[in-house]
């Protein structure tokens, strides 16, 4: 009997133990990203953009302020080179969700849906040019 009542009681815990861990676990990923935006840069970005030199993509360091199709050093579409964007949270974010919507005819088909992610690399992106 007391073998039982202790197992149960085992079980009982490992189960408290298993729900208080896994809540924890939950609310560590509410309202906060699960990784920093210089990781998020180079995870989703980084393949064809770094912030220091011109890759597939431009570079991106001191992007933010900086008129669209601007780097003397990189060969732009020339819709983009057209444009009269000027990257800041708003063009960002509209050129992350949709390129191509957002400016018609450019070179980059990458998409970025996650919100979160997009914000992280944007305030990153905003940061990394001192701003």
């Amino acid at each position: 009997m007391i073998l039982q009542r202790s197992r149960a009681i085992g079980a009982t815990l490992a189960g408290f133990a298993w729900l208080v861990a896994g809540s924890s676990l939950s609310r560590l990923g509410q309202g906060q990203p699960p990784v920093s935006g210089k990781e998020l840069f180079e995870r989703r970005c980084g393949g064809c953009h770094a912030l220091d030199r011109d890759k597939e993509g431009p570079r991106l360091g001191d992007v933010y302020g900086r008129t669209a199709g601007s780097v003397d050093s990189f060969e732009y579409s020339e819709a983009l080179r057209k444009s009269t964007v000027v990257w800041d949270d708003k063009s960002l974010d509209k050129w992350l969700i949709d390129p191509e919507q957002f400016v018609p005819n450019n070179n980059m088909a990458f998409h970025l849906e996650n919100g979160g992610e997009r914000r992280e690399i944007i305030a990153y992106l905003k940061k990394s040019s001192g701003r």
